[in-house]
């Protein structure tokens, strides 16, 4: 594995892997890996030929509330991981390689941003574009892979790709979890033992209204009601319970389609989302 840091060498790095007509896959992470980011890993092996890996904690997605130097890094260990999982290329760039003295162009989100996190976190999302315009153009993958589990930013992206035309094709992938339903997450390290025993309801609620919604219920106002309920049983605060479209993320009365039933639940040190795709139609 090749460890890179400045932007011009790991273009020429992958100008000289596509030169041979290989495909390349891009996995984009804020590092602290965890198994979710290594079956990204997984997936991107199975149908590349190349395998780059970024990990850069982006100042541009925090808001003024958010600690940006409080963000778990561990660089070794997630060095050592990535050569594990076979990644060709890691690319570990400084906030001053990326941004050098600030941007003077600023990228913004139009759509799919006013609901679930986006809603409380202003500003975040273009963030989140404004670094993947960045490394898109830098990396020049032909597939990316992103975690379902933030299907809000899966649903962005898909929109960055195809509003400014990126030759990328973005590959989603499932949410992993752990043996009693918790999805995977940097964060669960900040759960107390006891948070820990109780955070997998979050995962049942979200197997409850699913199967309501395949058994029948189409109010979306039961569903959340059936949500919420359940989801007091993790002790936590419920922070948002919504169900849209997806990936419009439109609000929806009368549930069809294709929906995202999304969940965010905070303990004492930590914020917990999961979601659950539903496609009626099926």
């Amino acid at each position: 594995m090749e460890i890179i840091t400045k932007k011009r060498d790991l273009q020429q790095k992958v100008l000289s892997i596509k030169s041979g007509g290989k495909k390349v896959g891009f996995v984009p992470t804020m590092g602290f890996l965890h198994e979710g980011h290594l079956e990204l890993v997984r997936k991107a092996k199975s149908e590349n030929d190349a395998v780059v890996m970024s990990i850069f904690v982006n100042p541009l997605q925090f808001g003024p509330n958010e600690d940006f130097e409080a963000y778990p890094r561990n660089e070794k260990r997630d060095t050592q991981l990535a050569e594990t999982e076979g990644v060709d290329v890691l690319f570990i760039p400084s906030p001053a390689e990326m941004y050098g003295s600030g941007m003077s162009i600023r990228m913004g989100v139009a759509s799919r941003t006013d609901v679930l996190c986006g809603k409380s976190r202003p500003g975040h999302f273009d963030g989140v574009v404004t670094v993947l315009s960045k490394l898109f153009h830098i990396v020049m993958p032909d597939r990316a892979y992103f975690g379902l589990k933030d299907a809000q930013q899966v649903a962005v992206v898909d929109l960055l790709i195809r509003d400014l035309d990126f030759p990328v094709e973005l590959v989603p992938v499932d949410t992993i979890r752990e043996e009693d339903g918790l999805a995977k997450s940097s964060r669960n390290v900040y759960l107390s033992e006891q948070e820990r025993a109780q955070a997998p309801m979050i995962f049942r609620s979200l197997e409850e209204a699913k199967r309501a919604i395949l058994d029948g219920e189409r109010d979306a106002s039961a569903i959340a009601l059936k949500l919420e309920r359940k989801l007091k049983e993790t002790g936590g605060v419920i922070d948002y319970v919504e169900i849209t479209s997806y990936p419009e993320l439109k609000p929806l009365a009368r549930l069809e389609g294709k929906l995202l039933i999304a969940v965010a639940v905070k303990f004492s040190k930590a914020r917990l989302i999961d979601n659950m795709i539903v496609d009626i139609r099926d």
